[in-house]
């Protein structure tokens, strides 16, 4: 791994992994190759391939029923916005979520200001995608003032959800086959199944190929 500092106008790509740098220099990055994602962590630049269509799937799935709530459902209307692919931003870190949720905002959120409420991650294969999200931005999102983190395990079928608040944190892990409402977004049940099958498919006609 690098630790040669970033350079001014540099273009990100699978090479600049390890690179350091501060989230200022960061956030002023405008080219990089874009068959890669880029994480800030503690100062250093992670670099990752792009989602799989058996995490983008379900994910758009999800946002697609989110937005049917917004709009039909009697108390959709507690759902700002959601926004797939949206950066956390930490004093050293920028995490990449699948997914950001905001609620109870009673408007449209501003990005780069409104700590979203809920964040999402679909779970890659490997242990090194389970530690990340499992472990490293569990305790990121909760530093970043986030009220709650679900985690769509395909491996498991599990929803995992850690709870955020003042007196700690808690945690629920929801296998297949059951239901979860979150207080955050009443009325709207978690389509675990949905999303399970989605993920399945989409990996059946991959190994087709």
């Amino acid at each position: 791994m690098s630790t040669a500092a970033a350079e001014p106008d540099l273009i990100l790509g699978q090479d600049s992994a390890g690179l350091r740098m501060t989230p200022k220099e960061f956030d002023a990055i405008e080219e990089y190759d874009e068959n890669y994602h880029y994480e800030l962590v503690d100062g250093v630049l992670v670099v990752s391939p792009i989602p799989l269509p058996v995490e983008t799937g379900p994910n758009e799935l999800l946002g697609h029923l989110l937005l049917i709530y917004q709009e039909d459902h009697p108390e959709g209307r507690d759902l700002d916005y959601t926004l797939p692919q949206q950066y956390i931003r930490l004093p050293r870190s920028r995490r990449l979520a699948d997914r950001v949720i905001w609620t109870g905002l009673g408007r449209m959120p501003k990005r780069n200001r409104d700590v979203p409420t809920i964040v999402v991650e679909f779970v890659s294969r490997g242990h090194r995608n389970r530690q990340r999200d499992y472990v490293d931005k569990r305790k990121d999102y909760k530093r970043a003032g986030i009220k709650q983190y679900w985690i769509i395990g395909r491996f498991e079928r599990t929803i995992t959800v850690f709870t955020y608040g003042a007196t700690g944190s808690r945690k629920q892990v929801i296998p297949e086959g059951k239901t979860y409402t979150s207080p955050l977004l009443p009325g709207f049940v978690v389509p675990l199944d949905r999303l399970l099958i989605a993920a399945d498919r989409l990996a059946e006609a991959e190994d087709q190929e």
